[in-house]
């Protein structure tokens, strides 16, 4: 891989006669923790969908861990890459157990069937759950769970097969304040462990960049605004550009902040 984990080359996306992407530029080395930011439909998702090897982009090239899109068996590749989104959330079967959810991903399925796993396999799960704050839950369905629980069993199982990148979409979206604060903590304890893959994570919101994230990538309306280490771009300069509002930023303790100018 020449340590490049993620390369885009003049990606595009059209879905009908809108353009969700244009023009990407993006390159993500080992070890490396990117965080992407922007507003509303500004195509975070599906470039985090172009990573996961689940959208190809209609104009450009993408290589993932070493692979060329399009020419590269994606379901192989898949297994390499962890990844936690609403998307897959809403496709877990009702009354799959936590611990089986975390398992299956092994296998990059969803829904337990017949496959076998060894007592390394589960305890390993467990092993996950807990150092997500979640290692009571193992006998719960995921239905029954609250936001907050099922963003945590989702990271486990992203993390399951070990993967050399991991991809997080919007990991604490409707999180109230003390579940925000808990996950980013959390966040940032495995952005800052060297043995971690490479991390790449969309929000909308700076307060939720994790501390020890050493990237960032601002998109507005399907284009890179400004991209690179974290401290450089998470501006106020284009902060601003990218929100289209007058916005201050400041750092405290690691963690970032983000108000309008009055």
């Amino acid at each position: 891989m020449s340590g490049e984990v993620l390369q885009l080359r003049g990606v595009g996306v059209r879905r009908d006669q809108a353009m969700l992407l244009h023009d990407v530029d993006w390159t993500v080395h080992e070890s490396e923790r990117w965080v992407v930011i922007g507003p509303n439909g500004a195509g975070k998702t599906t470039l985090l969908q172009i990573a996961a090897t689940l959208l190809f982009p209609t104009v450009g090239t993408v290589d993932v861990l070493g692979e060329r899109l399009g020419r590269t068996d994606v379901f192989e590749l898949r297994p390499r890459i962890g990844f936690a989104s609403v998307a897959v959330a809403e496709r877990v079967p009702r009354n799959e157990k936590v611990i089986d959810l975390v398992l299956t991903a092994s296998y990059a399925i969803l829904g337990r069937s017949r496959e076998e796993y060894d007592s390394t396999d589960v305890t390993r799960a467990v092993e996950l759950l807990e150092a997500l704050g979640c290692a009571d839950l193992v006998g719960r369905t995921f239905s029954t769970l609250s936001e907050g629980e099922r963003k945590r069993v989702q990271i486990a199982r992203a993390l399951m097969p070990d993967p050399e990148l991991l991809l997080l979409d919007e990991p604490a979206a409707g999180l109230d304040l003390g579940a925000r604060e808990d996950l980013v903590a959390r966040l940032g304890t495995l952005a800052n462990d060297p043995t971690a893959p490479t991390m790449v994570m969309v929000t909308h919101h700076v307060e939720e960049i994790p501390d020890g994230f050493t990237h960032a990538l601002l998109l507005r309306r399907g284009s890179v605004v400004a991209q690179g280490k974290v401290e450089e771009v998470v501006t106020d300069e284009h902060l601003t550009a990218c929100f289209g509002l007058p916005l201050r930023v400041e750092r405290q303790g690691g963690r970032w902040y983000a108000r309008a100018r009055g």
